[in-house]
């Protein structure tokens, strides 16, 4: 089930629409310490559903809301889970993203 709920969230968080986006990534913050660990099955499709596009926004909203969902993944969630999706991302993304992703694997 967790897949279903978040294969169709996932296109929220790319939506056109910057609002949809916004309100998409402020949900995900608001989800993930209800859900914690039980996140793992969907973490490799959600982190890049986040931070691709997102965290490199010109929109401060948008960016701020990307930013507090991965601050709250790191919170809430074993360091092990994120390692590698953080890793792949710090390592394929460019400016601010790839630079905020790599102060977090820091």
């Amino acid at each position: 089930i967790p897949f279903q709920i978040f294969d169709a969230f996932k296109s929220r968080l790319h939506d056109s629409n910057s609002k949809v986006s916004q309100v998409a990534l402020e949900t995900m913050h608001k989800i993930i310490p209800l859900l914690k660990d039980n996140l793992s099955p969907v973490i490799n499709m959600l982190i890049p559903a986040t931070v691709d596009n997102n965290l490199n926004s010109k929109n401060p909203g948008i960016y701020a809301a990307a930013t507090s969902v991965i601050q709250a993944l790191c919170q809430y969630l074993d360091n092990y889970l994120l390692l590698q999706p953080f890793c792949t991302k710090a390592q394929f993304l460019n400016g601010k993203a790839k630079q905020d992703m790599t102060e977090k694997l820091a």
